[in-house]
Formats: structure tokens, C-alpha cells, sequence
């Protein structure tokens, strides 16, 4: 497994080193945020921004994933940053499918052969939301039919919880678009709850913030970083300042402030607080004997967003119950959805495929 902070491309050189040790199959996590894709019998090939930089004139992607990434807020007239998801589904088709189709082709030995593929997509999905997901892949060079499993039950069998037992298990992922609330039981989902407040929505409230108590304009990538390492969720035993650099909405130019980590948490508290609400909502619909088993067994967070200091303490506070954060947060769900492809026979009865209602 590659260790969190690793650089893609180390993967996907190692993937490219050894062609015929990629299986045919691929599993992918289409996220908001970033896409990662795990190959058959070789574990994560690829981790890459989910990020499209496009030539507006001729409408051809310049640079794709880490590349695009590093050109936010940083381009001249003609090209234009697209982030082709927003809120976990495909805000626009033609650029996932680019984006799908150079990751793909980034990772696959054979250009003839099509893989089979399992996709990622959040429980609240829509079925036109998910024939769009279904139709990318097929567009991109999947084999039909397409399988799809639902983040949640993919982030619980990657966070090594026993799904397929008749007992509760309470499974939380964070992402870049939604948190994904599910309680699984019986290898089935029992209750459920899919919000689009996650990852995106705290650099949103940070950006927002700035802006209205500071007259201070940042970038996204600039959000992003305050929220990596400033922002909190819980009181932290020792509280940190840094200096942002930003453009003073007043006079025009540049200027440097030096914010707190209690000005951080006070600007993400709304959609702190709505992720702490999707869990108790979901608590309060769980059936009384499951519900019993997730008050001795403890509720299990993943997703980048579990990564947020003081998430687990604050969840813990506000439901009482044993917080626990998975092993590899930011992998899980790929992970999940990589067992589910090694296993596809037996684990048939969690997929759905294209055609499917």
C-alpha cells in the first residue's frame, strides 16, 4: 500500500515498469476532489487531483490531474481550470470523460483490450446521475457492463469492517463533494444519509470568511492549505497562528494577515456542524439493535475530511459514542471498491451494473 503524502507518479512508474503485471480490471474512485485508481492484482496504480485544464479556443485538455492542479488561479485567457465533478456526480460529461479516458490510458498495459471496471458513487446518487457515470466509463474505454458499489459500502469493506455479519456497523466518508453516512449490516446498507457539505464546502466557509471579516481575497488552493493545516473542528491544545497572503478588497493590492486556529474553526463551524448532524440524523432512523451494536462497536470515519484535527472528538462529544478513524482515510474507499473487483463473483450481490434499474 502506497503510504499517504506519496507521489503518484511512483505508482504509476511502477505500474508502467511492469506491464504485465497489470490485471485487466481496474477499480476507480471518481471523486470530487481527486481520482484514484486501483488495478487487479497490483493495488493503487494512481492518485490524481480530479482536474481538467482546457484550451478554450479548441476545446482540447492542456494538462490533466496534478499537472492542471498546479495551474489553478494561475492561467492566462485561453485556458480554463475545470474540476468535472462537483457534489460526488459529473457536473460536466465531456470533460470527465477526457479525464477518465488520459487516467485510464495512463495505467492500462493494452490499448486494444477493455478493462472491466467498478466505479465509486455516492448512495444518494440519482439513476440519470448514475447512467452519467456508467456512460463516462463506457465513453472512456470500460467494458460493459460497468459496476458501480456506493462510497459508503465501499469505504467499510476498506476500513476492514464486517459487513457481511448480521450486527451494525456505522461507517462515515468525507470527501471533497459529500459525506456519505451509512449503517451496513447483512453485506446490505439498512439507513443511509448522503449530504453535499464536505471537503469543499469548508474551503467555501474559509474563503467566504476571509472575505467578509478581513476583506481579504484568497484562492481556492490558498483555502485548501488554511484548512489542511489550520483547520480544527474541536478545540486544540495548543492553538496556532499563520501568515496567509491574500488581495485587500479595499485597496486592490496585496497584503499579508496573520490568522488563528479558532478563526479557522469559527469560519468552517456550519459545515462542521452539518456533518455532525447527517450522523445523528442517520443514528436516529437506525433500527434499535443495530443502533446497540454501533454504541459497543464505535462509528468509523474515512474520507479526506477524516483527516480534519479534533473530527473524531467532536463527533465523539455530540453522539457519545467511540469515534475511530480508519487506517488509510484518504484510501478507503478505493481500497474497498479493489476487493470488490478481486472478489467480483462473490461480492455481486453489492454491485449494481449498466442496465440495472
Amino acid at each position: 500500500m502506497r503510504p499517504n503524502g506519496t507521489d503518484a507518479s511512483e505508482g504509476f512508474s511502477m505500474a508502467r515498469n511492469n506491464p504485465l503485471a497489470l490485471g485487466r480490471d481496474l477499480a476507480i474512485d471518481l471523486g470530487t476532489a481527486n481520482t484514484l485508481i486501483y488495478a487487479r492484482g497490483q493495488g493503487i496504480v494512481l492518485n490524481e487531483p480530479s482536474v481538467v485544464a482546457i484550451n478554450i479556443n479548441d476545446g482540447r485538455p492542456v494538462a490533466v490531474g496534478l499537472e492542471a492542479k498546479r495551474m489553478m488561479g494561475r492561467t492566462p485567457g485561453h485556458i480554463k481550470v475545470v474540476r468535472p465533478l462537483k457534489d460526488g456526480v459529473i457536473a460536466d460529461f465531456d470533460v470527465c470523460e477526457k479525464m477518465l479516458r488520459y487516467f485510464i490510458q495512463k495505467v492500462h498495459a493494452s490499448k486494444w483490450s477493455k478493462p472491466r471496471m467498478v466505479i465509486c458513487v455516492p448512495s444518494g446518487i440519482t439513476g440519470v446521475e448514475q447512467r452519467a457515470v456508467q456512460d463516462a466509463a463506457e465513453f472512456a474505454g470500460a467494458r460493459k457492463p460497468v459496476h458501480i458499489i456506493e462510497e459508503p459500502m465501499a469505504a467499510a469493506i476498506g476500513a476492514d469492517m464486517p459487513v457481511h455479519e448480521p450486527s451494525g456497523n456505522m461507517i462515515v466518508d468525507i470527501g471533497g463533494g459529500t459525506t456519505e453516512v451509512a449503517v451496513i449490516s447483512l453485506g446490505g446498507i439498512v439507513t443511509a444519509q448522503s449530504v453535499r457539505v464536505a471537503g469543499d464546502e469548508l474551503d467555501e466557509a474559509i474563503l467566504q470568511y476571509l472575505k467578509k471579516e478581513f476583506s481579504l481575497a484568497v484562492g481556492e488552493r490558498t483555502a485548501e492549505e488554511i484548512k489542511i493545516h489550520m483547520g480544527s473542528a474541536w478545540p486544540l491544545d495548543e492553538e496556532l497562528t499563520a501568515d496567509i497572503r491574500g488581495r485587500d478588497l479595499i485597496s486592490g493590492l496585496p497584503r499579508t494577515l496573520e490568522i488563528t486556529t479558532e478563526q479557522v474553526r469559527e469560519a468552517i463551524a456550519e459545515p462542521v456542524s452539518a456533518i455532525v448532524d447527517a450522523v445523528k440524523t442517520t443514528l436516529d432512523k437506525t433500527p434499535p439493535e443495530l443502533a446497540a451494536d454501533i454504541m459497543q462497536q464505535g462509528i468509523t470515519i474515512t474520507g479526506g475530511g477524516a483527516l480534519l484535527a479534533g473530527l473524531d472528538q467532536r463527533l465523539s462529544h455530540e453522539t457519545g459514542m467511540p469515534i475511530h478513524i480508519a487506517a488509510e482515510p484518504l484510501f478507503s474507499v478505493v481500497i474497498g471498491s479493489g476487493r470488490a473487483l478481486e472478489n467480483i463473483d462473490a461480492m455481486r450481490g453489492l454491485l449494481s451494473q449498466s442496465g440495472d434499474d
